[in-house]
C-alpha cells in the first residue's frame, strides 16, 4: 500500500473496485473464489426453481389425466415410449412391468406386485437424483463461504498491520483502506453464503414435497393394480 495511493484514496473515495485492485494476491484469490461461488449458487437456484415449477405443473396435469376415468392402458398408450415428465416416468415404469407380467395366455407371472413396486421405486429414485442434483453445492457454499471470507479478512488485516509497521504510521487514513480491503472478503463470503443457505432449505423442502407426491401416487397406483390382480 503506497503512501501516494493512500493519499489519493483518502482525498477521494474508496470504491469496491479500488479495494479489490489494491488487495494482496491471496485476498484477491479469495474474493474471486467467493464471487464465482456466488454466481454458481445463483445459477443452481434459478435452474432449480424453474425445474421444480415445471415438475409441479406436470404432476398436476398428470394427476388430472390419471383420475379422469380414462382407462390406464389408453393413458399409457397416449404417453408413448418417451414420457415427458417425472410423474409420467413413474406411471410408465409401473405399466411397463404390469404388461410384462402377463403371459401369452392372459395369466400373470407370480410376484407381479413386488416387481411393479420395485420398478416404480427405481423410477422415483432416478427422479430424486435429478431433483436434488446441485443442492449439495448450495449446502457446501452456505457452510464454507463465511470461513473462506474470514480467511481472506484475517490475511488482509495481517498485511495491513505489516504495512503500518513498515510505514511506522498509525494514522486512521493509513489504517482504514487496508482494513476495508480485508473486511470486503468477509462481506463477499456472507453475500455468497446467505442466499445459498436460504434457498438450500427452501429447495430441499420443495424437493421433499415433490418426492412425497410421487411416492403417494406410486402407492395409490400399486393399490389399483393389486386390486385388479385380486379380482
Amino acid at each position: 500500500m503506497q503512501t501516494a495511493l493512500i493519499a489519493a484514496q483518502v482525498g477521494g473515495s474508496i470504491s469496491v473496485w479500488s479495494m479489490f485492485a489494491e488487495a494482496t494476491f491471496t485476498v484477491k484469490l479469495v474474493m474471486l473464489l467467493l464471487v464465482v461461488a456466488s454466481f454458481w449458487s445463483w445459477s443452481i437456484i434459478v435452474q432449480k426453481i424453474i425445474q421444480y415449477r415445471a415438475a409441479k405443473r406436470e404432476a398436476e396435469a398428470f394427476d388430472r389425466a390419471f383420475w379422469s376415468g380414462e382407462p390406464l392402458d389408453t393413458l399409457f398408450d397416449s404417453i408413448g415410449a418417451e414420457p415427458s415428465g417425472p410423474s409420467e416416468n413413474i406411471f410408465a415404469a409401473g405399466m411397463t412391468e404390469w404388461r410384462r407380467s402377463h403371459r401369452e395366455d392372459g395369466g400373470l407371472i407370480p410376484g407381479a406386485t413386488a416387481r411393479i413396486d420395485r420398478s416404480m421405486d427405481v423410477a422415483i429414485a432416478k427422479e430424486a437424483e435429478r431433483l436434488q442434483k446441485g443442492l449439495p453445492v448450495l449446502a457446501t457454499v452456505g457452510s464454507t463461504a463465511p470461513f473462506v471470507g474470514l480467511f481472506g479478512t484475517v490475511f488482509g488485516i495481517m498485511n495491513a498491520f505489516i504495512e503500518i509497521a513498515e510505514q511506522q504510521n498509525t494514522n486512521l487514513a493509513v489504517v482504514a483502506p487496508g482494513i476495508a480491503e480485508a473486511l470486503l472478503a468477509t462481506g463477499l463470503g456472507l453475500m455468497a453464503a446467505i442466499p445459498a443457505v436460504v434457498f438450500y432449505n427452501k429447495l430441499s423442502a420443495d424437493s421433499d414435497r415433490l418426492l412425497g407426491g410421487y411416492e403417494a401416487f406410486a402407492d395409490e397406483f400399486a393399490t389399483i393394480l393389486s386390486r385388479q390382480l385380486d379380482s
